[in-house]
């Protein structure tokens, strides 16, 4: 108990005090850890996985176990590898089966753009209407569509979690100060609150920002050294995206019935090592059941070793790279 009551408290004493120890949890703190695990949870699973801390191989009703348990799952995926999006959408699948109410949460599409998703969601626009206003991605129909439709057919909710691009590009030019230039309606597009530390996650992104060509990014600004400056602001945008799906997924969970699981799709630089977006969920929700999985695409996942993915996620699934 939070609160200290008398060693005989009265009716009255023990309501006041278990009302006000609910009222200091989480709203998604009273959800049941419980749910029933099928016997054959995943019909047409045929991938490898691995819990690289422990360095086991792991059977795939073992993993379902520890996902039931949770209250966010995020998969980090590999763009353009179509073995992480059959994966991902059996992984979908299977949380489905376990009784659960389910939030399906994505990268690819915007916060701007919610009403459109929720409009066809709800089947008051058809397919064509979503995708011609609502920008997916390129590979949408091959990619993010399984997820989409079969949220749809489940009645579950999906929510566009990313920062519009356009306010993105406007922070990779001039830094964050051009969210103070954005109208009250458009600010609520980005997170409210938005920290860029100069930790372990900026680090890796400027060693990856190194590898490519500062051409692909933002025009210098007068006093630039390049290619640092540039890659500095990309970093400022790359935390207004981790910071407004970390924001996303959070507020979605706080609505969401007793009992949900938000399963959230990003790009796995988003959630590797319990960075980026993860840790920006962590630290609005520090209590809150996380479970990270990522997607490594490999010639032989039977083959593959484990040791180069030690801290990466709780699960990583070894996906055939089609050639």
């Amino acid at each position: 108990m939070i609160c200290s009551c008398p060693d005989t408290p009265s009716s009255a004493a023990r309501a006041i005090a278990l009302l006000a120890t609910a009222l200091l949890l989480p709203l998604g703190a009273c959800a049941p850890r419980a749910a029933t695990v099928p016997a054959a949870p995943f019909p047409e699973w045929d991938f490898r996985i691995v819990a690289p801390d422990t360095r086991e191989e792991i059977v795939p009703r073992a993993m379902l176990e520890r996902l039931a348990r949770a209250d966010m799952v995020v998969f980090g995926e590999q763009h353009d590898d179509a073995e992480t999006h059959r994966a991902q959408l059996l992984l979908l699948e299977a949380i489905g089966r376990l009784g659960r109410p389910v939030v399906l949460s994505l990268e690819m599409f915007e916060r701007d753009v919610q009403p459109v998703l929720d409009d066809h969601l709800a089947g008051r626009i058809a397919e064509s209407e979503l995708v011609a206003r609502s920008r997916p991605w390129p590979r949408y129909a091959t990619d993010y569509r399984p997820l989409v439709e079969l949220a749809r057919s489940r009645g579950w909710p999906v929510v566009a979690a990313n920062v519009p691009r356009p306010i993105a590009s406007a922070v990779g030019r001039v830094g964050l100060a051009a969210l103070d230039t954005l109208s009250p309606a458009g600010r609520l597009h980005a997170a409210r609150e938005v920290a860029c530390p100069e930790d372990d996650y900026r680090a890796r992104f400027l060693e990856q920002m190194r590898s490519h060509s500062p051409g692909s990014g933002p025009a210098p600004l007068p006093g630039d050294t390049l290619p640092t400056a540039v890659a500095e602001r990309f970093y400022l945008a790359q935390c207004v995206k981790d910071e407004t799906m970390a924001e996303s997924i959070v507020e979605a969970w706080r609505r969401a019935p007793s009992g949900v699981i938000v399963f959230h799709v990003t790009g796995a630089f988003h959630s590797d090592y319990a960075q980026g977006t993860v840790d920006r969920v962590r630290r609005r929700e520090p209590g809150a059941a996380l479970v990270v999985v990522t997607a490594v695409p490999v010639r032989d996942p039977a083959m593959a070793p484990v040791a180069p993915h030690g801290g990466r996620a709780d699960f990583v699934i070894y996906t055939r790279r089609r050639q």
